[in-house]
């Protein structure tokens, strides 16, 4: 074997034992999406999830509406909450998202403006009580300020979910979670996140409340 190919005792010794861990790209991102949950308001998460379950209570109808990835947050919050919470033949939670009828929101665009297409579609049904829930990860679109105060004129209960600082929205509702962050990806990643807290507690409560009715009916039954 020639000696050139052997590796000498003094090469070994020279190599270092690991290279310094360098963060990639995604890792950094991910790490920042980690500093901010940190800051979430977790208390007025909770205090969202119990207005809803007492809309439900209640048989109140929640309306949800954003635009961009908020749009697309809308749809899945009133999947989550419409199918997600029905639990063995429990009273349907009613629930619908403004940002699903194409036709009617591309109407109104037309015909008035794009600043009316939610608050037009909330004319319509919104009734005192009801929730209308509204997404803007800047807090700032015009059709959902709309949207707010047509609710509020009806006595609808407005939740906001935002980013930044809060925008113009914050004085529109009377909760308003906001994410403590600047940058948009990690706002809609977090309201994702948020969206999916409160439906896990909601549809927990319902879960307990079916398996309590479900006892009582037990016991009423061999009385």
């Amino acid at each position: 074997m020639s000696t050139a190919s052997k590796l000498r005792i003094s090469d070994v010794d020279s190599c270092p034992s690991s290279a310094p861990h360098e963060l990639t790209r995604s890792e950094t991102y991910f790490l920042g999406v980690e500093s901010v949950i940190r800051g979430l308001p977790f208390a007025l998460i909770d205090r969202v999830a119990d207005v809803l379950w007492h809309a439900y209570l209640e048989d109140r109808t929640v309306y949800v509406l954003g635009n961009g990835g908020s749009a697309a947050l809308a749809s899945h919050c009133a999947c989550d909450l419409g199918k997600g919470t029905v639990v063995n033949g429990n009273r349907r939670f009613r629930v619908l998202a403004l940002t699903d009828n194409l036709p009617l929101m591309t109407a109104w665009a037309n015909d008035a403006s794009y600043e009316e297409v939610f608050a037009e579609q909330l004319a319509t049904f919104v009734a005192k009580k009801d929730i209308v829930l509204a997404i803007s990860g800047s807090g700032n679109s015009p059709n959902v300020l709309r949207a707010l105060k047509v609710a509020k004129a009806a006595g609808a209960f407005t939740i906001g979910l935002t980013g930044f600082q809060g925008g113009r929205m914050k004085p529109l509702c009377d909760l308003c979670v906001i994410v403590p962050s600047d940058n948009m990806q990690i706002i809609e990643d977090l309201h994702v996140g948020v969206n999916h807290a409160i439906f896990c507690a909601v549809r927990a409560r319902m879960c307990n409340s079916v398996v309590n009715t479900s006892a009582r009916d037990k016991v009423d039954a061999s009385a």
